[in-house]
């Protein structure tokens, strides 16, 4: 679906007052196009806010050195809001996925505009701007930064190239083609640093998030001749070994390194009760269709959803689903 970037266009050069969010539990993808996309209105002398429903996770915290990116409820509240002329939408079309910032949307009386690369929508009652063969919204933010007429700077850059180097799984995804390599070629041109982006992602570990890696790991269990690989997480594993929530990120793709394993999910319980499912797939198998039995959504290789109840009630559904599927 090709992005009608001329009225995207119109509707920036029409508005003043900006306010940005994307989904609950921020990746790199979320994040990294926020603050793109924040960067890209500061050049147009925009005013300009981002705030989620969830805060920034710690270990990617160094994204946002300039602490730009606000929490609804904590350092920001609702009636804050309620003179922004847009709101944009990043890295999500679904309401399940907005938190708390679901609310401010509902009750704003602002334009609503989405720039999203996944395939699962709401209907937001939101103009939607869409390219579901794009390997990450921050490949859309890049493109809008040339249909603005703006020049990138380093700082838009890092944020960037972390958003199109951690959603195609460091380059290595099937979603990964030549011209993913040009859009990092011309990130590096403007000044990002992908070694440093790498070295604060995947080289800064706390204890805590090790110690959780080896009981997720230690809990991998594999069915239908090794070809699904499943694990779970429980609250009382984050206090044991001193982890945080955000330290579940990634691990379960480290379960699709067993040989012959085509099909993975890891079950996370939340604090608030449920669990947190995320869908991995390196086979035919469609995460999004898997995913949307479950009120969630993503993409063919990687989807998530959220299911309330305990694990002995949910883990035997969502397995029953997956192994349909894989027959």
């Amino acid at each position: 679906m090709a992005i009608l970037w001329p009225r995207f266009v119109q509707i920036i050069g029409d508005h003043q007052r900006f306010l940005l969010t994307s989904h609950i539990r921020p990746d790199c993808d979320a994040l990294g196009s926020e603050l793109g996309m924040a960067g890209l209105l500061d050049a147009l002398e925009k005013d300009v806010l981002i705030v989620n429903g969830h805060p920034t996770p710690p270990n990617l915290a160094f994204i946002d050195p300039q602490r730009r990116i606000r929490t609804l409820g904590v350092d920001i509240q609702p009636e804050d809001l309620s003179d922004v002329e847009v709101i944009l939408i990043l890295d999500t079309s679904a309401w399940a996925q907005l938190g708390s910032m679901g609310d401010v949307i509902r009750g704003s009386a602002a334009k609503k505009i989405i720039l999203d690369h996944h395939v699962s929508e709401d209907e937001l009652g939101a103009e939607a701007f869409k390219d579901t063969q794009a390997e990450a919204t921050g490949r859309l933010v890049l493109q809008a930064a040339s249909q603005l007429g703006v020049t990138l700077t380093s700082e838009i850059a890092d944020a960037l190239f972390a958003a199109l180097a951690t959603d195609t799984g460091w380059f290595r995804f099937s979603s990964t083609t030549a011209s993913t390599y040009r859009a990092a070629a011309e990130l590096l041109d403007a000044g990002a640093r992908p070694d440093t982006i790498f070295n604060q992602l995947y080289e800064q570990d706390t204890l805590g998030r090790v110690r959780l890696r080896g009981v997720i790991l230690a809990r991998v269990e594999s069915e239908l001749d090794g070809r699904l690989a499943h694990t779970h997480v429980l609250k009382t594993d984050f206090d044991r070994t001193g982890a945080l929530p955000s330290d579940t990120e990634d691990v379960i793709n480290m379960t699709l390194a067993i040989a012959g394993t085509e099909f993975a999910v890891i079950f996370v319980e939340q604090k608030s009760g449920g669990f947190k499912l995320s869908f991995r797939s390196r086979c035919d198998v469609d995460c999004s269709q898997i995913a949307e039995r479950f009120g969630g959504g993503g993409h063919k290789a990687a989807a998530g959803a959220f299911v309330p109840g305990t694990l002995d009630e949910i883990q035997p559904k969502v397995l029953d689903v997956i192994r349909a599927a894989l027959q």
